[in-house]
């Protein structure tokens, strides 16, 4: 007896079950199926890295804000040296990545929104706690303070909750907020004051390609052009100098975005940049100088103009990708850096020495990120001849030798760009499994100048850019060290909208897709997405209400060809995205389920375009290192 109970013990011991990760509170995974906890023990020292974005500049104590994660979600942190304590200045439930500082310091005004929803509001910030300026139900953006402190200027859809009308507040008495423009449209901000503060700096964007400046009396609350409205000329970004002068960004006259100033009407650029677009700028509060960013095929350069001499120096920077302008009123140029082999992290440039010097040091799992590979850029002909490119992350063949499998990841906007940044928890794909990761940069991106980013526009031109998607895998398919017959797709936002039509379309030459945030059918995310962002989308996909296009526009979407989808497919999406509805996820889900095809669907209550919360963006990137493993390798994880 004895025996037999100890064979018997034996018997139900020797092979314990796989322990398995739990689901968050907040998702439901649909479909998808039990995750052995190995996963976490593998991925661990990638989910823990961390970085950190350069935000203010104290004026008081002269200490710079960052946003960074050490618990769930990003809050501000302050960092009163190189190198020195990140000291914690927020203590919210949702991620707080805002902040804006009076002149003086005595005020400081945060931006921030609930669950992922966007529907953002203004707080002021003391002691760690925020106090509500706003209503708490419409949506606000933040346009900055007057020189002198005295107000702020922010849009808000209070009044219909689709147009940005045009505000002014004492941020020290909530009670003083007044509207100042009445507006029609979502794509109305208040850029920033005129050196006096009796007059605001008003953008209306349109399109990627139209945009307008218009000069806003604050007592009035008159309205006049600034710019050429009949022109069809985008203004990324305008800012008054202390002496008046109004510095933009501007493509007028350039297939590319210049810095410039615009006076009576007229642009006349300044950087001597001919080729690549600014990014961004910022003018130092003295007006001495002017810092910018341009983008070249994707890497920054940070530059120094001169606003007497107009000399320009540039920074030495390696190759990466520079963003977050920030300058002191003592003139320290804060900037956020990334490359493959730098997690993201604060940088400070002296203008005086032009000296950079690292200001943060974020985690990275105690891995050393200076063994990662390099991105290369890969340039094709597409089917037209037009040039496309990207950057492809190839695995270390000393280590993985032989041809390897390959994973598209496509960007959303459309008016977006891939960057050779950091590539944080997707590094165990490249470092651990040997799987190569490429970032198409497909017709529509930003970057390459106007005429580039427009081949897309309207819906009569929308599958062009799915085509550069075959122009890549056919170049990939002549590759010697690539498996061509291991490719998959993952995508976020539009780049899901293109992940479902590349598994449609190439579907005989992908092994899964991933398709993230994404619009399923052209039609219903136009006619769900939020109403203040409604009308700026249809100038860029088409018009659902016009008979004509609403035609093309169903001919085009996923969910027409939905029965041609036979590929593995994996759903993220957020319950609260006011972008792409999460109506756009289920729909494609059950349509492929009653198809007999398999759909994994993950879906967190508490998020919006995008997962933002550390336990549900683990649980999204275990989930998605599972697919890929068993659909991409063959090898599921036990």
């Amino acid at each position: 007896m004895r025996l037999l109970l100890a064979a018997s013990f034996l018997a139900t011991t020797a092979l314990p079950a796989a322990a398995q990760l739990p689901v968050p509170a907040a998702i439901t995974a649909d479909g998808v199926p039990a995750l052995p906890a190995s996963l976490a023990e593998a991925l661990r020292p990638y989910s823990e890295s961390r970085g950190a974005s350069p935000v203010a500049w104290n004026p008081v104590d002269r200490s710079l804000i960052i946003t960074t994660r050490f618990a769930n979600v990003n809050q501000l942190h302050s960092v009163t040296g190189p190198m020195m304590d990140r000291r914690q200045i927020t203590f919210e439930a949702d991620r707080t990545s805002s902040l804006t500082y009076s002149p003086s310091g005595d005020v400081s005004v945060v931006q921030k929104d609930v669950g992922g929803g966007e529907f953002f509001q203004l707080f002021t910030l003391k002691d760690g706690r925020l106090t509500l300026l706003t209503d708490g139900k419409s949506r606000n953006s933040l346009g900055g303070f007057t020189r002198d402190g005295t107000l702020i200027g922010y849009t808000s859809t209070k009044r219909t909750g689709a147009d940005n009308d045009i505000y002014v507040m004492d941020p020290r008495n909530p009670g003083s907020a007044r509207m100042v423009a009445e507006v029609k449209g979502g794509g109305w901000g208040l850029v920033g004051f005129s050196p006096d503060g009796k007059r605001g700096l008003v953008g209306n964007y349109t399109s990627i390609q139209k945009s307008d400046l218009y000069d806003l009396d604050l007592a009035t609350g008159r309205m006049t052009p600034l710019s050429d409205l009949k022109a069809a000329v985008s203004y990324a970004h305008a800012e008054y100098a202390p002496d008046g002068t109004l510095w933009v960004l501007s493509d007028e006259g350039s297939d590319f975005q210049r810095l410039g100033i615009l006076k009576d009407g007229k642009f006349t650029a300044v950087a001597p940049e001919a080729k690549w677009d600014v990014d961004a700028f910022r003018i130092a509060d003295d007006g001495s100088f002017i810092a910018y960013l341009v983008n070249e095929a994707g890497r920054s350069r940070l530059k120094l103009l001169d606003t007497k001499t107009r000399a320009v120096r540039t920074a030495e920077l390696p190759a990466g990708v520079a963003g977050g302008l920030e300058i002191a009123p003592w003139g320290a140029v804060a900037f956020g850096f990334s490359s493959p082999r730098v997690s993201g992290d604060a940088f400070v440039l002296d203008p005086a020495t032009m000296k950079v010097t690292q200001w943060t040091a974020s985690e990275t799992g105690g891995l050393d990120p200076r063994k990662n590979v390099d991105a290369e850029l890969v340039t094709v002909r597409s089917f037209d001849g037009e040039e496309v490119s990207g950057f492809l992350f190839r695995p270390d063949p000393a280590k993985f030798p032989g041809k390897r499998p390959l994973l598209f990841d496509i960007h959303g906007g459309p008016e977006g760009q891939s960057f050779p940044s950091y590539r944080g928890s997707a590094n165990y794909m490249l470092n651990e499994l040997g799987i190569a990761i490429f970032y198409p940069n497909v017709r529509g991106s930003t970057g390459y100048g106007k005429r580039f980013v427009s081949l897309d526009n309207g819906p009569f031109k929308r599958e062009d850019s799915v085509k550069d998607i075959g122009a890549f895998l056919d170049h990939f398919a002549k590759d010697g060290t690539i498996d061509s017959a291991k490719i998959g797709v993952q995508g976020g936002s539009y780049g899901g909208y293109m992940c479902y039509a590349s598994a449609i379309r190439y579907g005989a030459r992908l092994k899964g897709a991933n398709c993230i945030v994404a619009i399923s059918s052209f039609v219903t995310f136009l006619e769900n997405t939020q109403s203040y962002r409604r009308d700026l989308r249809r100038v860029e996909y088409g018009d659902e209400r016009d008979p004509k296009q609403r035609a093309k526009l169903i001919e085009i979407s996923p969910m027409t060809r939905v029965n041609e989808l036979r590929i593995p497919l994996m759903v993220v999406t957020g319950a609260n995205d006011p972008r792409v509805p999460a109506s756009e996820a289920d729909q494609v889900v059950k349509a492929v389920r009653a198809n007999g095809g398999t759909a994994w669907h993950i879906l967190a209550a508490d998020e919006g375009h995008g997962f933002a919360k550390k336990e549900n963006r683990d649980y999204q990137n275990y989930a998605t290192l599972y697919f890929w493993q068993a659909n991409l390798l063959g090898q599921p994880p036990k």
